[in-house]
């Protein structure tokens, strides 16, 4: 079992030395959670019923001080916006998303100055004395207008402090720093008023001037006592940084010339198991740390896992780490504030106003959405299992739609449920009215939720976190119109957001602990997980969000990161004091978006070994399988072999056989299983679209010409109908898709082009005297191949583009928007035709000339392919070159030659033995 805890130590003390005044006494702990495992503590040693002792944390303790409610930061924030506008001439304002940009940081120096008691004005002078230093140099004629104002800024920061000092406390609200200079002003009326009351103040480190004045004031007065959690290792050693704050106070503190320093403790150096595990990414890190747990249950069943903690450096594994536990876990309980940047409501309230603002800022009468606003919002994980709308995901998959109206939403939706209205109906200008269609947006979302699942019960935090943000909003905008714009509420919320944390509450006393570091405060664990044991996470980096030059923090005595360190220091080493087993995890990489080196804690504790700990150190890598990839193949099954009965019963088109030689799990895929790409949107017109378009463009055109021979005249007049007939095509086949804007615009004109070039090539060959008869036009011809090698007849059938006779010759052309060349038909040798993917096109064009030869009526044929991006070639006949000897005339050698290699292809498909192979 773990080490007598130190709460336990501090209820010892209540009952042995406040037993017969414990009513009067007031226990002060570093935070709120710590006071449950207190009374937990209290309930264990005793065996009857008594009065407890009033339990809160120092925050709560300076505000009843000081007698002043706590302002929240977007309530400050707000109320700050109203002084500086009260304060700041008219043409110098600025809107309240610039001036929240810099607020957030001037607040925090607010804070600090005052938790500090540091004279304001000296220190904001200071700040604007820096700034004028810098500017020195330049002289008065050459400032320009936003150096004056930039000076001129600085200037109105004591002015800005005071103002809002004084609004503040007419209010009787303040923040942190304001009610902790209140405290300290109202200190000696407030001992006057409480001479009868005990105060324990237990577990700190860190004070800042204000506490330290408090305390040092009670312990002066004998109406307190101060419990630390030093331990001797790192009290004793002038350098080590957890006890930096506790060897101050003890050197510098006048109560401890004369009295004892309360607790010094031996624990640290005591036996412990510490593994220091390094995995690539953060995923890892959750991934191992439900292993732990798994392995912690399997070893004993029966244990409560209420002494284990998982401590994350970042929070940003929180999720993560939920889906890693075991299911054995059972009771959980999570103490931490979760980022409202990363709650999954948030993300959808943040995607519900790009939608929005999108479609109101469109320079159109109608509102007008963007497809994939659309369905960011429909495919979030929060609307899509609850809205119903699968149906219109794929209308507007189908249909291209880019933008979609709002009244043309509504028609594609028909019968939409209340989640749908309230995602999409439409916004005004009127703040207000957006912000409570939110709220009722989140009661919703919040109902289809059951309480029953536990990864529910959390979403419901996520989305209540959100509620209150939208609901305080509400609040500050009934009183604050003057700010009434979507795209400034928009900005307000993005700044907001970063203030809004998920906190998370459980039972502390049962199952699994998982907290942020802060929350581990005071407690004590027997096994101790702690991720992201990487620099600038734990501890975190040396970034600071101030004005405060670092020089200036440190001649007036602010903390700096120098302090900070020792803060997550303490409470490093602290969550190791007592603990029996300890897992450190950190990420090995290098670079990327979360890399970082190894936490500097891991390596002292490397330096420093203790000789009671066993100290390990593992790299844990995923599992490389021996071969990258295996190439998929699949045996030919009795269902697969009737499948391809039927597709030598329906007809192989020459784009199927090709299919097989690129790949015959493609083949397999496509042909076999008949599965179809997913539709999706496009945006952009894609190069297979654009040349269905040109192919449609020239049927049209030239079905009036089937059976007829052409003539100069035809094609001067199909010249005029190209802009017509090809918006038409595009109507068709691009459906509701936008092509006046963009590149759609320049595939439309690149359509146009093409049309008119080929129709040129055209003109100029019947002037040069060629005779042209158009026999076919995207028709559709088969023919049925036997062999006594196949187990079956096999109907070869496929869709050629134009069939022509020209100047006495059958002409079977192909069209192609790609670029082809006079290499891509022509052929020296009939071995390998069916093994490279090189010759897909002769493969395609003879096969056409396979279909249509018993039509030709014992005419010659040639086969082959016009390329619209080598229109200067002309037609591209199938050319065959044996001896110097080129033969384009598809004769009878030829054909006899292709068909033997057909059927070697045919057999390799129908062959039951032979198992589709993946090419790779």
């Amino acid at each position: 079992m773990i080490n007598s805890t130190f709460l336990d130590k501090i209820a010892q003390v209540l009952i042995e030395k406040y037993s017969d005044r414990l009513v009067k006494t007031i226990v002060v702990l570093p935070n709120k959670r710590a006071k449950v495992f207190l009374m937990e503590a209290l309930r264990k040693r005793v065996s009857n019923n008594i009065l407890a002792p009033k339990i809160i944390s120092i925050e709560d303790f300076v505000q009843d001080i000081a007698g002043i409610r706590t302002v929240d930061a977007i309530e400050l924030l707000f109320e700050f916006y109203e002084v500086y506008l009260s304060v700041t001439e008219k043409p110098n304002q600025q809107s309240f998303e610039l001036f929240a940009n810099w607020a957030k940081t001037l607040l925090q120096d607010f804070n600090e100055i005052d938790r500090y008691l540091l004279d304001p004005t000296h220190v904001l002078s200071y700040l604007k004395d820096i700034e004028d230093i810098k500017k020195w140099g330049i002289e008065v004629e050459n400032k320009t207008p936003l150096l004056e104002k930039y000076i001129d800024f600085w200037k109105l920061l004591p002015l800005y402090y005071q103002s809002l000092y004084q609004h503040l406390l007419n209010k009787g609200i303040g923040y942190q720093g304001l009610i902790y200079r209140e405290a300290v002003a109202n200190l000696t009326h407030f001992s006057n008023n409480v001479v009868d009351t005990e105060f324990v103040f237990a577990g700190f480190n860190a004070l800042n001037a204000s506490e330290e004045k408090i305390i040092q004031h009670l312990l002066a007065n004998d109406q307190a006592q101060i419990f630390w959690d030093a331990d001797q290792t790192f009290l004793n050693d002038p350098y080590h940084d957890a006890g930096l704050f506790l060897r101050r106070f003890k050197e510098n503190w006048k109560h401890y010339k004369s009295h004892s320093f309360e607790w010094i403790v031996d624990d640290f150096s005591q036996s412990k198991n510490i593994q220091i595990i390094g995995t690539p990414k953060s995923i890892g890190q959750a991934k191992i740390s439900g292993k732990i747990i798994e392995q912690i249950v399997e070893q004993n069943p029966s244990a409560k896992l209420d002494k284990v903690a998982i401590v994350l450096g970042e929070e940003n594994l929180l999720v993560p780490l939920l889906y890693s536990l075991p299911a054995s876990v059972g009771a959980l309980n999570i103490t931490m504030g979760y980022s409202g940047k990363n709650n999954p409501a948030q993300i959808l309230i943040a995607k519900l106003f790009k939608m929005h603002t999108n479609a109101l800022s469109r320079k159109s009468s109608s509102y007008v959405f963007y497809y994939k606003d659309v369905l960011d919002i429909l495919t979030h994980p929060l609307v899509e299992p609850y809205a119903k709308t699968s149906r219109l995901v794929n209308t507007i998959n189908t249909n291209n739609y880019t933008f979609i109206s709002h009244q043309k939403l509504m028609e594609l939706n028909q019968g939409p449920s209340d989640l749908f209205l309230l995602l999409f109906n439409k916004w005004d200008d009127n703040s207000l009215a957006v912000l409570q269609s939110v709220s009722e947006l989140l009661l919703t979302v919040k109902q289809n939720l059951s309480n029953d699942n536990e990864e529910e019960k959390i979403t419901k935090a996520f989305v209540y976190a959100i509620f209150k943000v939208i609901n305080k909003l509400i609040t500050y905008y009934s009183k604050h119109r003057h700010i009434d714009k979507i795209e400034t509420l928009h900005a307000i919320y993005k700044q907001l957001i970063d203030l809004a944390e998920v906190s998370f509450e459980g039972e502390p006393l049962s199952g699994l602990q998982i907290m942020g570091v802060l929350e581990s405060r005071v407690l004590d664990f027997e096994t101790v997980i702690v991720t992201s044991m990487n620099e600038g996470k734990f501890p975190a980096g040396k970034s600071q969000n101030s004005f405060i030059p670092y020089d200036v923090k440190r001649e007036l005595g602010l903390p700096t990161f120098k302090e900070k360190d020792a803060i997550y220091t303490y409470h490093f080493y602290h969550l190791l004091q007592r603990a029996k087993n300890v897992y450190l995890l950190y990420n090995t990489e290098s670079e990327g978006l979360d890399a970082g080196e190894k936490s500097r804690f891991i390596t002292q504790l490397e330096v420093e070994k203790q000789p009671n700990h066993a100290l390990t150190h593992e790299i844990y890598n995923a599992i490389l399988p021996e071969t990258a990839y295996k190439p998929m193949v699949v045996e030919k099954s009795v269902a697969v072999m009737t499948r391809l009965a039927e597709i030598a019963k329906d007809g192989f088109s020459p784009s199927a056989l090709t299919s097989y030689i690129r790949n015959p799990i493609q083949f397999y895929f496509q042909k076999i299983l008949r599965i179809r790409e997913v539709e999706e949107v496009e945006e952009n017109i894609a190069l297979n679209t654009l040349g269905t378009i040109i192919h449609e463009t020239l049927l049209a055109l030239y079905t009036p010409f089937i059976g007829k021979f052409i003539s100069e005249a035809d094609i001067e007049n199909c010249f005029k109908l190209i802009d017509a007939e090809v918006l038409k095509q595009f109507k068709i086949v691009y459906k509701e898709g936008e092509i006046k804007k963009g590149r759609n615009l320049l595939a439309f004109e690149v359509a146009k082009r093409n049309v008119s070039n080929f129709l040129k090539v055209e003109l100029e060959s019947i002037k040069a005297g060629d005779a042209i008869k158009i026999i076919a036009l995207e028709q559709t011809y088969s023919r049925t191949l036997e062999h006594p090698s196949l187990p079956f007849p096999v109907l070869i059938k496929g869709n050629v583009d134009r069939i022509e006779e020209r100047n006495g010759i059958i002409r079977i052309i192909d069209y192609k928007t790609g670029k082809v060349e006079k290499g891509n038909v022509s052929l020296k040798s009939w071995n390998g035709l069916i093994q490279e993917i090189k010759h897909d096109k002769i493969i395609q064009v003879l096969a056409y000339a396979f279909m249509y030869e018993n039509e030709a009526q014992g005419k010659p044929i040639e086969a082959g392919i016009i390329s619209f991006k080598n229109l200067k070639a002309g037609f591209l006949p199938f050319n065959f070159k044996e001896d110097k000897e080129i033969e384009q005339i598809i004769n009878e050698e030829i054909m006899a030659n292709y068909l033997e290699q057909i059927v070697l292809l045919l057999q390799e498909i129908l062959d039951e033995t032979m198992p589709f192979e993946e090419k790779v």
